[in-house]
């Protein structure tokens, strides 16, 4: 795997001018993969515009002055990715990693209470050793918890960052999800049933709105009105 990327070749969920230099930040390996993720260097230069040059922004992060959900990142490379707290310590500034309605990732402007959470979308569980339970989140993260209550499809409000759960919401009929993936990718939209296949197909989940997508691309952001400060234009 080629440790190097050209700006051509970035993912489309980029927002950054392709012709104007020859070579971007390549994410590394972790928490997001590579078409839903942004080095932390390229969100300070490219999106931000806090640094004129790469030299820059490698500074500040090298200063430890670059917080993502609550923990300093000393590695230009570092991968942000969707729902992540980008903290600046010396302007104190916080952002959350969202998708516009072009589906590409943009970073909204939240207050410090809202800095001190985030959303995570739970994608597996199991048991472990103990007795307990298990839940795989979208962001890497696993946590330990006393009961199974939490199905495949929930979104877990977890706190930063000693990672309390302080609560769910089910993906079931009348809540507000965020579609982060296919041709209505960054639209707001309220789940209307979820069916099931059982087959080797994708589950799918359907909308009021008119349209359906697979299981994978719903991340319920809210029961009556969102949890979140959507991006511009992302009207409910």
């Amino acid at each position: 795997m080629r440790k190097h990327m050209k700006r051509l070749r970035a993912p489309r969920t980029w927002t950054l001018a392709r012709k104007e230099f020859v070579w971007a930040y390549k994410p590394r390996a972790g928490p997001h993969p590579l078409e839903h993720s942004l080095p932390i260097a390229h969100v300070l230069r490219g999106t931000l515009g806090l640094a004129d040059t790469a030299r820059e922004a490698e500074r500040v992060i090298f200063s430890r002055q670059v917080l993502v959900d609550g923990r300093p990142v000393t590695d230009p490379k570092f991968p942000v990715g969707l729902m992540d707290i980008v903290s600046l310590v010396p302007t104190k500034a916080h952002y959350r990693v969202l998708l516009d309605r072009r589906g590409r990732l943009a970073l909204v402007p939240i207050d410090a209470a809202d800095a001190a959470w985030k959303l995570c979308r739970v994608q597996d569980r199991g048991t472990v050793k103990g007795g307990k339970f298990q839940v795989r989140l979208h962001d890497g993260r696993n946590l330990l918890l006393a009961k199974s209550e939490h199905t495949t499809g929930t979104t877990l409000k977890v706190s930063l960052p000693d990672q309390k759960v302080l609560g769910a919401i089910p993906l079931t009929q009348g809540h507000i999800a965020l579609l982060t993936g296919g041709q209505h990718a960054g639209e707001i939209v309220h789940v209307d049933r979820v069916e099931k296949t059982r087959n080797p197909r994708a589950n799918l989940v359907h909308f009021t709105e008119g349209f359906s997508t697979i299981l994978d691309y719903v991340f319920v952001v809210g029961k009556e009105t969102p949890e979140i400060r959507v991006p511009e234009g992302a009207a409910v």
